[in-house]
Parts: C-alpha cells; sequence; structure tokens
C-alpha cells in the first residue's frame, strides 16, 4: 500500500501525522528517510505531538534515541545518521526498544536496513522544487 501527502506549510505536519497515525492504526514503528534538512526531525515532532507528548522533542543524533511519555506509551525516537555499522545499534540493544510495544520513529533506517521490523511504516521525505515537502508512505 502506498499514499502520498504534500506539505506545502509546516503547520500542515500535524495533521498529515495525525492522518497517517490514523489510517495506520496498528503501526508503531516508523521509519524516515529523507535527506538532510528534508525534515524528519520536524514530522517527529509533529508525530510526537499528536500522541500527547507534552515535552520538547529534539534530535537525538549524538545520544542515537531519546525516550519521551505519550498519552499512554513510551515513544522512542533514534537517528542514526552517525552511526558506523549495525554493530552499534546491536550493542545499544535496539530489540528492546523496537520490540516494547512502544511507539518507535527512526531516522536514516537506510544505515540499519538488516534491522528494521518487517511490521515498519516507511515515509520517505521529499523537498519539492518550491520547498514544499513531499511525503510517500510505504507500508508492506
Amino acid at each position: 500500500m502506498t499514499k502520498q501527502y504534500i506539505i506545502t506549510d509546516i503547520s500542515y505536519n500535524f495533521a498529515v501525522a495525525k492522518q497517517i497515525l490514523s489510517d495506520f492504526p496498528h503501526t508503531k514503528i516508523f521509519c524516515l528517510y529523507g535527506n538532510l534538512g528534508a525534515g524528519k526531525t520536524t514530522f517527529t515532532q509533529s508525530f510526537c505531538k499528536v500522541l500527547g507528548v507534552q515535552e520538547a522533542v529534539t534530535s537525538p543524533t549524538f545520544s542515537l534515541v531519546n525516550e519521551y511519555n505519550g498519552a499512554d506509551f513510551l515513544i522512542y525516537h533514534f537517528d542514526f545518521y552517525r552511526i558506523k555499522s549495525e554493530e552499534e545499534v546491536y550493542d545499544m540493544g535496539y530489540e528492546e526498544y523496537f520490540y516494547a510495544d512502544a511507539y518507535c520513529f527512526i531516522e536514516w533506517g537506510e544505515k540499519i536496513p538488516n534491522l528494521i521490523p518487517d511490521t515498519a511504516l516507511s515515509i520517505y521525505i521529499e523537498v519539492g522544487e518550491k520547498g514544499e515537502r513531499i511525503i510517500n508512505i510505504l507500508a508492506k
């Protein structure tokens, strides 16, 4: 299944995140793909807001993972941009996060393709010619 959304204004991120969560209610693992500056962290912030996170959501570029409390569940936000090998992700105990029945938002999942669960939803973010964000969703 594929879907596409086009975001012309960042304020629409919240509405699109809400729609994606509604369209895929049983999905808890989301992989966000896109170039630097495409808006992966900004989009993750919107998802977290929809899920009831009250605190500031920031990029876990150096810590690899940030943990947030949603309305009724945990949310893990990963950024694997700086990892050099999948071994580093094994060492952090990724299984405890990915299989914890928590929401997981993964940036730079292309760095760990063999570790991404089959149940994950892939979200591809591109920057269009006029600065709009083109969001393509791929569900297995």
